[in-house]
């Protein structure tokens, strides 16, 4: 892929995960574990600075925060 998608990846996730942790704040009113994992996120795909971590482990982040996301929107989803 260009290098140009990758850019726009970390700026929308980015911009996803801030408002996911300003969420579970605001649901919560409470600095938990879920707003700390999405505030760890919005900084570790932050667009500003680049995080050289390698293909491997960036990989293994990429699957790791996909599963995270479906965990969450599942049991988001459950408790509704």
């Amino acid at each position: 892929m260009p290098y140009g998608y990758y850019q726009l990846v970390r700026h929308v996730s980015f911009t996803v995960f801030v408002y996911l942790a300003y969420s579970a704040y605001k649901e919560n009113n409470d600095f938990t574990a879920v707003f700390w994992i999405y505030l760890f996120l919005a900084i570790l795909f932050q667009p500003f600075m680049k995080i050289a971590l390698g293909r491997t482990i960036w990989n293994i982040v990429d699957v790791a925060v996909a599963i995270w996301l479906i965990v969450n929107a599942t049991k988001k989803r459950t408790e509704s």
